[in-house]
């Protein structure tokens, strides 16, 4: 997309605010969550009962949804979580949602792609480079625990123990309300071991 295209979805945007609302298929509303988004303007709201832990390519109503937004268009969620199970899937769409002019909102007040303005895919671009950063650090950290293991002749085998950098992402992505299995993914380690720390920590 060119600078002129951009320029013009944020000076003008006539498009239609689509919601689309997700819950799991435990304990929460999904009637509540798309009531607020009408409240919030949106022509169209979408909502499905969907675990976080189904991918995406199987959620049929956000496909649906996909399909249906066009190029000016404002797409409006809960919050950003209602778009992927982890936070590398969740920068993609807004990537690829922002390179087809179509703007992102989200009504815990995080963002707002069609306020940004010229600014949107700078945020877009830094919010991928940190999902990229987050992951290249994970990934630097294990293998150099394996390599430190190896040199001092520690197991490098079985269960070895998490390394702190993981065992404080673990905890934090847990008081975020991350997922065991969300957590088991981007950290790259077990869920059974993602549970065991989350207990020694009393984080539930």
């Amino acid at each position: 997309m060119t600078n002129s295209d951009i320029e013009g979805i944020s000076n003008g945007g006539t498009g239609a605010r689509i919601g689309y609302a997700r819950v799991s298929t435990t304990g929460q509303n999904l009637d509540q969550q798309e009531q607020v988004l009408r409240d919030a303007g949106c022509r169209e709201v979408y909502g499905e009962k969907v675990s976080s832990t189904v991918p995406s390519e199987r959620r049929q109503v956000l496909q649906q949804v996909l399909r249906t937004l066009q190029h000016g268009d404002t797409l409006v969620v809960a919050k950003l979580d209602r778009l992927g199970r982890t936070q590398s899937e969740v920068v993609a769409r807004l990537a690829s949602l922002n390179e087809g002019g179509i703007h992102i909102e989200t009504l815990d007040g995080l963002l707002n792609t069609k306020a940004l303005g010229k600014m949107a895919p700078l945020v877009v671009g830094l919010l991928t480079g940190l999902a990229e950063v987050e992951r290249n650090l994970i990934q630097e950290r294990s293998r150099e625990s394996v390599e430190h293991r190896r040199r001092t002749g520690g197991n490098i085998g079985g269960r070895p123990e998490i390394h702190p950098g993981k065992k404080e992402m673990v905890l934090r992505l847990r008081t975020e309300g991350r997922t065991y299995k969300q957590i088991a993914e981007i950290t790259e380690i077990s869920m059974a071991t993602a549970h065991k720390y989350a207990r020694e920590c009393e984080v539930a």
